[in-house]
This record gives structure tokens, C-alpha cells and sequence, in this order.
């Protein structure tokens, strides 16, 4: 039976983590140079609305459909939506099937939005358009489906994501660092200094991102009960304990702690406990914030600059490698104290939990490279990807959309 408490959570949750990608142009538009802000937030906000369409086409049903064999993909039962109505589905028996369709469908659409911020200041906008499209549908769908999917091969493994750290912040992040190995590093990188244009502007953009990861996370319980509840406090408590650790480092580093840094550990602390929030108590998801703005700085600060690759905004070192440990994590800290529909992780006396989790690890980055590698050939081949030198000096907000964010 529909009971409107969860279905107005749920609704409303939906509504968090569409701020969430409207947010996130904030976020990256004030990392960026002032040319090109705006390249920046009319991705963010075509993505917003063509895979809203995309999902209610046939996303959907690729993503959660009735599975076709092996645990690959969900057919096209769905299609349209058709038998996606107003009374339950088979994934949240207490809320309408519209309402659980619409809230992944906000998933769907921040997904490939993460992606952004490795390319950003140097791609085609029709390039970015067709690529993004074909990523929900070859590598975001499948990948859905494996984890969330009824008859998914890593659900029937027993894997746990409560909210998207391999979904979402992995696959994203592992197509992060393909693309921006393939488009290759921004003129004059690193060499030129390419500071953040806009600082208040980052500000903005992480009040969004933490205001609508509770409806991330917590809406992930798909219902307003004890597990809501408690992602709703893992979230923000490994979110405090990411930006307070990247914060200590910076200034025991260099001297002084930065806005910069601490909201960029914030986000890391809340990809990092998006797969494990509904499965791990208050006090080891500050573990996990701890952990994650340790290691999440070292990849930003330390293994990109040795690398030498351009992830402009450091989508793999934040959301790739956070997303990551969170899923490794929950295979160490999980609790059906917490969560009686999860598992027991490691310390508490089952190691199977922890191989599950590296397998889905694994299995995932492998394939969302290689797919995200193909996609890449293909839609360079047919309308390039890499906008001319000429556009670039003149940044893409004039050069792809004929426009300036800001007036002399």
C-alpha cells in the first residue's frame, strides 16, 4: 500500500538531487576561468533535460526493467513507461512506481554531469551532447542495472551501493580520467595559471551539492524510516570529517587552510559515503570522511601533478577515487545492525562482504573504461570532440554558444 509520508520523501529527495545537478554548475562554473562559465553551467542544464527525456523513453527500462538473462540489462517492458504507474512497483512497495522511476531518473541525469569537470574549457558542445547520450545509454544503464537492477549479476553477488558510489562516483570518475587522458591537457597546462574565477561562486555550488545530498543518500532508503535516518547523519558527518581533514593538511602544509580545499574535501567525504550510508553507523562514517580527505587529497595534490594528466576539475581524484573507497569501505564497516537488508562487512566476521565489493570495484572500472574509451573513438570520429585552438583562447562560452557570463 502507498503511504504518503515515504511518498512525499521520496518526492521530495527526487527534487534534492535535481538541485543537486542544477548545483553542481555552480560548483564547477566558479572553478573555471570566466570565458568559459557558462560552457559550464549550459552543460550541467542540457544534461538536466535531455536525459530527463532519455530516461523516460527507454532509460529506465534498460536501467530497472524486468532483466533480459545474465544480469546485464533490463529489457524494454517499460518502454515509454508503459506499466510505470501510480501504484507501487517491485522496488519500493510504499511509493508510487512514477515516484521511485523519477528519483533514479535524477541519478541518470547528475551521472554523466560529474564527467564535466575533466574536460571542461576545451570540448565541442555537440561532441559533449552525442557522447553524453551515448554514455547513459552504453555504460550509465548497464552499470545501473548490474548493482540496482532486479536479476543484476552484482546484486545477485550480493555487492551494496546504497546510494551510487560505483553507480554514480566511480563510473563517472573512471570516464573522468579516460577522457581527459584522450582530449588531451588544456593550452598552455600546467605551465599557465588557470585559478578559479570565482570563489563565492564554488560556495553556491557546494551548498547545493551537501543540501541535496541528503535527498541523495537518505532518499536512497526509499522510504522516511530509521535507515533514512541514518544515511541522513553518515552523510553529513563524513562530509564535516573529509573537509575538516583536507582543511588540517593544507595548513600543515602550506601554512594556511583554504575555502577551495575544504569544500573540495566536503564533496570527497560525500562521494566517498554515498555507497556506504545506509549500511554503517555515525561513528565509522567519520572514519570514512577522515580517510577519504587523506586519500582523496593525495590523488589531487600529489598523484595527478606526477602523472601529468589535466583532469581539470578533479572528477577521478574526488568523485572516481572517493566513490571507490566508500564502496571497499562499506565491505569493512557494514552493519545489518544498521540496515537488516545489507550484510555484515569484514569486522564483523564476514570477509565475503569485502571480495564483493572489490569484484564490483573492478569489474566496473574495467568496463566503464574500455566502453567510455570506444565512445570517444566513435563520436571523435564523427563530429570531434577537442574544439580548435582558436576557440579555446577565446573561451567556449563565446566560441560554442555565443555568449558572455559577464559584461564589461
Amino acid at each position: 500500500m502507498i503511504n504518503a509520508g515515504d511518498t512525499a520523501f521520496v518526492l521530495f529527495s527526487a527534487a534534492l538531487v535535481l538541485l543537486m545537478t542544477l548545483g553542481l554548475a555552480f560548483f564547477y562554473g566558479g572553478l573555471v576561468r570566466s570565458k568559459n562559465v557558462l560552457s559550464i553551467i549550459m552543460q550541467c542544464l542540457f544534461l538536466a533535460c535531455i536525459l530527463s527525456l532519455q530516461w523516460v523513453l527507454f532509460g529506465y527500462s534498460l536501467s530497472f526493467g524486468p532483466d533480459l538473462g545474465k544480469g546485464i540489462l533490463g529489457g524494454l517492458q517499460w518502454l515509454g513507461l508503459r506499466g510505470v504507474g501510480e501504484a507501487p512497483g517491485p522496488y519500493a512497495p510504499t511509493v508510487p512506481h512514477l515516484a521511485f522511476m523519477l528519483f533514479q531518473g535524477m541519478f541518470a541525469a547528475i551521472t554523466p554531469a560529474l564527467i564535466i569537470g575533466a574536460f571542461a574549457e576545451r570540448i565541442k558542445f555537440s561532441g559533449f551532447v552525442l557522447f553524453s547520450l551515448l554514455w547513459a545509454i552504453l555504460v550509465y544503464d548497464p552499470v545501473c542495472h548490474w548493482i540496482w537492477g532486479h536479476g543484476g549479476w552484482l546484486a545477485k553477488m550480493g555487492m551494496l551501493d546504497f546510494a551510487g558510489g560505483v553507480v554514480v562516483h566511480l563510473n563517472a570518475g573512471i570516464a573522468a580520467l579516460v577522457m581527459c587522458i584522450l582530449l588531451g591537457k588544456r593550452l598552455g597546462y600546467p605551465k599557465q595559471a588557470m585559478a578559479p574565477h570565482n570563489l563565492p561562486m564554488v560556495y553556491l555550488g557546494l551548498t547545493c551539492l551537501w543540501f541535496g545530498w541528503f535527498g541523495f543518500n537518505g532518499g536512497s532508503a526509499l522510504a522516511a524510516n530509521g535507515v533514512a535516518a541514518n544515511a541522513f547523519v553518515a552523510t553529513n558527518t563524513a562530509a564535516a570529517a573529509a573537509g575538516l581533514t583536507w582543511a588540517l593538511i593544507e595548513w600543515i602544509l602550506s601554512g594556511s587552510a583554504t575555502t577551495l580545499g575544504t569544500a573540495t574535501g566536503a564533496v570527497a567525504g560525500l562521494a566517498t559515503i554515498t555507497p556506504a550510508s545506509g549500511f554503517v553507523a555515525p561513528l565509522p562514517a567519520m572514519v570514512i570522511g577522515i580517510a577519504s580527505g587523506v586519500v582523496c587529497y593525495f590523488f589531487v595534490a600529489v598523484v595527478k601533478n606526477r602523472l601529468g594528466y589535466d583532469d581539470s576539475l578533479d572528477v577521478f581524484g574526488v568523485h572516481g577515487v572517493g566513490g571507490a573507497l566508500g564502496t571497499l569501505m562499506v565491505g569493512l564497516f557494514a552493519s545489518k545492525l544498521v540496515n537488516p537488508g545489507g550484510a555484515d562487512g569484514l569486522f564483523l566476521g564476514n570477509p565475503h562482504q569485502f571480495v564483493v565489493q572489490v569484484v564490483g570495484v573492478v569489474a566496473v572500472t574495467i568496463f566503464t573504461g574500455v566502453v567510455t574509451f570506444i565512445i570517444y573513438e566513435v563520436v571523435d570520429a564523427l563530429v570531434g570532440l577537442r574544439v580548435s585552438e582558436g576557440d579555446e583562447i577565446t573561451g567556449l562560452d563565446l566560441s560554442q554558444h555565443k555568449e558572455s557570463a559577464y559584461s564589461d
